[in-house]
């Protein structure tokens, strides 16, 4: 069984975001893998366990990404792919990605594709669902449990606080969330192992792929911080009292009835 994971470099969850003109400023940020995408590689890793399978971690992104492919080499992963677009382009999106990894993908046999439900960073969700359309193989969003029997997987996902359950043929592309597994921690033995697991790097030439081919779809208007939260209100009175003030407060100040 081929598996491949796609990771992403994103800011840690405990770093403060800094905007200057418009942009955000990561120079002195911290980078970790996004952590939805731990859950995908940490299922990848169980199945290769319970399988016997092969998994190669894949991202798209900048040299810097290295750190966090050996990280996922350290984790359990076989292989790892760096699709270097550092040169090649300076901006890009869901579409970018995607069109980037189909790419990649089009002559590889693979049997699982896994990836995180969303990217902290921009948390669109895109990527899995765009690249699972281009590559023409069934997709499941936000599973939290899946298990795989020769050609078929049987997937759970959540719905509404409920439950659905999946049956469906590889091959077949899953995004993870939370509540799928408990994402190990690298061991010592395993981040040695990593130095010599092989990490290749490409760039959109060995792809065939020209730059207008990959053009973002999308364009930043603006990036701001969400508000300060103000303090809250307490009302008092009768509980009449009170929902009669709560009424008005809601027409007059917040406008939303």
């Amino acid at each position: 069984m081929n598996i491949y994971v796609i990771l992403k470099r994103t800011f840690d969850t405990e770093e403060k975001i800094t905007l200057e003109n418009g942009r955000v400023i990561d120079e002195s940020a911290e980078f970790v893998i996004n952590p939805y995408d731990e859950y995908a590689l940490e299922e990848a890793v169980q199945l290769k366990e319970k399988h016997g399978a092969e998994v190669t971690v894949v991202t798209v992104g900048y040299e810097d990404a290295e750190k966090e492919l050996r990280t996922g080499l350290a984790m359990g992963a076989d292989k790892a792919v760096l699709i270097n677009t550092e040169e090649d382009l300076e901006d890009g999106d869901a579409f970018t990605t995607a069109k980037i990894l189909a790419e990649f993908f089009e002559d590889k046999e693979l049997d699982l594709i896994l990836a995180g439900n969303v990217a902290i960073d921009e948390g669109t969700g895109q990527v899995g669902p765009r690249l699972a359309a281009i590559l023409d193989i069934p997709y499941v969003t936000t599973i939290t449990k899946i298990e795989v029997d020769g050609a078929k997987a049987t997937i759970e996902r959540d719905v509404e606080g409920d439950v659905e359950v999946i049956e469906t043929t590889l091959p077949l592309l899953v995004t993870a969330q939370q509540g799928l597994n408990e994402p190990r921690y690298p061991s010592l033995p395993g981040i040695m192992k990593a130095k010599k697991k092989p990490l290749d790097e490409l760039e959109i030439d060995d792809l065939d792929l020209e730059e207008e081919d990959v053009e973002a779809k999308t364009q930043t208007v603006e990036v701001f911080l969400p508000p300060e939260k103000e303090a809250g209100r307490i009302l008092d009175g009768e509980i009449d009292e009170q929902v009669s003030e709560l009424v008005s407060l809601l027409h007059s100040e917040v406008k939303v009835i």
